[in-house]
């Protein structure tokens, strides 16, 4: 897949806080559907309906 995103580990604490560190675990839970989506519109409408299954 080459849309994963690297995951490092910090040795500052601080460095957690960044958004590419905050992000990359959910970006990866995401189904492969949503991730590979072919426009930005197509992203939004899945991401919507896998959150809103969510609640």
């Amino acid at each position: 897949n080459g849309h994963k995103l690297n995951h490092r580990q910090f040795h500052l604490k601080i460095r957690e806080n960044f958004f590419p560190v905050r992000v990359t675990e959910h970006w990866h839970r995401l189904p492969r559907e949503v991730v590979e989506s072919p426009s930005l519109e197509i992203f939004k409408t899945r991401l919507d309906v896998i959150l809103g299954n969510m609640l």
